[in-house]
């Protein structure tokens, strides 16, 4: 009865990180500087890898994707970001269905990613001579294109499910956007529906992936212990470096926001989601940028020809 006395909420509001006005400004600064870096180094990537013949091959086209669905993935998040960092943390209702539909789909998208090349690295280093008939290109096609429809599945689910909600008397989200785990917390309705998407997608997407990805490392691991080669183990390792680091910031970081104990402090998921979402989107193109070669060398050829 209480509940049908309640008005639905028309908005939330974003507590953030703190209501210190110099630390306001502070935060605002460094969420610019990294959004911006973020936005030249997987734009810079993209073009980098578009226009280059030599990067055209299965391993560059799923680093493109992954620069692309960084690219959407911060932009999620961090523009309003920004705007709450000097104005009123307030967001309304469509637009935080936006958020969650958003964010959950690039951020599954990412994950099959990831996933997809740590399987392209699999087949390079342990079946070579399969390899191009493996990561034919109408494959590569399909296996993004999962990954991306795999995403939208997750995203839709977790939308469906928040529209299940009902909000009434504090409307206030300890968080810098809208996250359906929290929203979840907040609600004042049954939330057994939307909680069991949540854990089962998590489980059932999630952990498929995370799963693909040390299944692949495993048997790539295994694979170079057996060269007999020093200079072989380390051109294999060497191919695998940039990958295994981005794939470690980003599970690192997602299972200590999706995984940590209930009652662990909601004021540290922000920071949390700031490595999740908007450090690693920044961090992945100079990850592979630094540590490739061919990278780096088609780099040099396009600053030659400028």
């Amino acid at each position: 009865m209480a509940e049908s006395n309640c008005s639905q909420v028309t908005e939330f509001i974003l507590t953030g990180f703190t209501e210190n006005p110099g630390a306001q400004v502070l935060l605002f600064l460094l969420f610019l500087l990294t959004y911006l870096l973020t936005i030249l180094g997987n734009l810079g990537l993209l073009v980098l890898i578009r226009t280059t013949p030599q990067l055209h091959s299965p391993m560059y086209y799923f680093l493109a994707n992954l620069a692309l669905v960084d690219l959407c993935s911060s932009t999620t998040i961090t523009p309003k970001m920004l705007v709450d960092s000097v104005s009123e943390k307030v967001i309304g209702y469509v637009g935080c269905v936006a958020q969650v539909f958003l964010f959950d789909l690039f951020g599954m998208t990412e994950s099959f990613l990831l996933a997809t090349m740590a399987y392209d690295r699999y087949v390079a280093i342990c079946h070579p001579l399969l390899y191009p008939h493996t990561m034919a290109p109408q494959r590569c096609c399909q296996l993004v294109a999962a990954s991306y429809l795999l995403g939208l599945t997750n995203g839709l689910a977790q939308t469906l499910g928040m529209f299940n909600l009902s909000f009434c008397g504090s409307a206030a989200i300890d968080l810098f956007f809208c996250d359906i785990s929290h929203l979840i917390s907040l609600s004042t309705s049954d939330t057994t529906l939307s909680s069991t998407i949540l854990s089962t997608l998590a489980s059932l997407f999630g952990g498929s992936s995370s799963l693909l990805v040390l299944l692949s490392y495993v048997a790539i691991i295994s694979t170079i212990l057996q060269m007999h080669s020093a200079q072989g183990k380390r051109k294999a390792f060497s191919t695998c470096a940039s990958h295994l680091a981005a794939v470690s910031i980003f599970y690192v970081t997602s299972f200590f926001m999706y995984l940590k104990p209930s009652s662990h402090s909601s004021r540290g998921d922000n920071w949390a989601v700031v490595n999740y979402a908007v450090v690693t989107p920044m961090l992945n193109p100079f990850i592979y940028s630094l540590r490739n070669k061919e990278v780096k060398e088609a780099l040099r050829r396009l600053m030659r020809m400028k």
